[in-house]
Parts: C-alpha cells; structure tokens; sequence
C-alpha cells in the first residue's frame, strides 16, 4: 500500500485534536502529532485526547520530536527533525521492534546516516514550499526530480528504508511521486485547507489506493 501519513496542524477553526479526527475519518491510518511551538504539558494533553481515537481507528500514532514524551503517552514513536535528537540516541531509549523511529531526510546522505542510525522510515523533502513549516527552517526544496535522484541513489547502495515525500505535497502530485519509488506522502495544510476536509483525506486515501494496484 502506498502510505499515507497524515501530519497535524490547526487553522482558525481547526485544532490539533479536530485535525486528527479530520484525517482519521478521511481513512488515514497515520498519525504524526506535530505541535511545534507547543509546552511539553500541551503536547502530553493532545495526546492523551488523540491517542484513543487512534487506537479506536486502528491508526499509528508518532511524536513529533518529543522523544521523551513517547512512553509515557503511550505514543507508538518519534519522528526526528535534522536540528532534533539524533536517531542513534533516541534508538537508545526506544528500543527497534517496540518502538518506531522516522528520520527527516533532504539528501541521500541523511538517509545514508538514518539507515545506519536504525530508522524505521524516512520523511524525505520539501517536495516544495510549504507554510506549515518556519522559512527560516525549510530546507532546500526537492521536486519530483529530487526524488528519483535519490531513489536511484539507495537503490544503488542497497539501502531499503520506506521513504515518504513531505513538504507541500497535495492529492494531486501522488501519481507522479509515487512513479518515483517512494513509499508514500505526508501531508497536512491541502487536507486542512480543502473546503470538506474529509473528503478531501479520503480522496488522497482513494488516489493512493489506485497507485497501490498500478504498482501489482
């Protein structure tokens, strides 16, 4: 299946807890709580509010960032920013097979350090601008080309983590991502955004569905 992982966010009428909500009854099955500026007490609250939609969903559920806050949440895991805790360390507190781990990844050399650091995935972008990340903090874009370079890269060097494209990705720009290798998108603002946003989700989910039978 071509994955799809849903990365929270708010507007003026959304929260980060309807958010959730919005993508797990879209059929997304991926949830990655990412509250940037957010106290540790908040993002413990959110988790504790979301986590039981998710186990009622039978979704995933990863910390952004916040390794620490993971077993005591009850989280499934961590996905780690490139300014974040170093995956090595975090694999030191969160054992493989009990816990996951994501790695963000901009070149193939990320993805080299991530593999060998014992990363269970990578988020690989920005696809392309997207503001539901700080400017001053978004790495060089990548596009579609971007992607197939690296792609061949670690199929060249034998690597075979799952790598999913983030950064700006809509429903629209799955065909072609996926004719590039990766194993899925994230997204965020074009599902919060979307006039319904649910069914916004469950077109992404429907697209990714009819990817996945291309791919067999």
């Amino acid at each position: 299946m071509f994955q799809v992982q849903f990365i929270t966010h708010f507007t003026d009428s959304i929260s980060y807890s309807d958010s959730v909500r919005i993508a797990l009854e879209g059929g997304c099955r991926w949830i990655q709580l990412r509250m940037k500026h957010a106290t540790e007490a908040e993002i413990r609250e959110t988790a504790g509010k979301v986590l039981p939609l998710c186990r009622q969903y039978g979704a995933t559920l990863i910390l952004d960032d916040h390794v620490e806050l993971v077993r005591e949440t009850g989280a499934d895991g961590v996905h780690l920013g490139l300014t974040d805790m170093p995956v090595a360390e975090a694999r030191k507190i969160l054992p493989k097979g009990q816990y996951i781990i994501g790695g963000t990844a901009n070149t193939l050399g990320d993805i080299r350090r991530h593999a060998a650091s014992g990363a269970d995935y990578i988020g690989c972008g920005p696809l392309r601008f997207t503001t539901t990340k700080d400017r001053d903090k978004l790495a060089p874009v990548i596009g579609v080309d971007g992607y197939r370079r690296i792609m061949e890269g670690m199929r060249l060097e034998g690597i075979s983590l799952p790598v999913v494209g983030i950064g700006g990705v809509t429903a629209g720009d799955i065909p072609e991502l996926a004719g590039t290798g990766l194993s899925g998108i994230a997204l965020s603002g074009s599902i919060l955004h979307a006039a319904d946003p649910v069914q916004e989700m469950r077109r992404v989910m429907d697209i990714a569905a009819s990817v996945t039978m291309e791919r067999k």
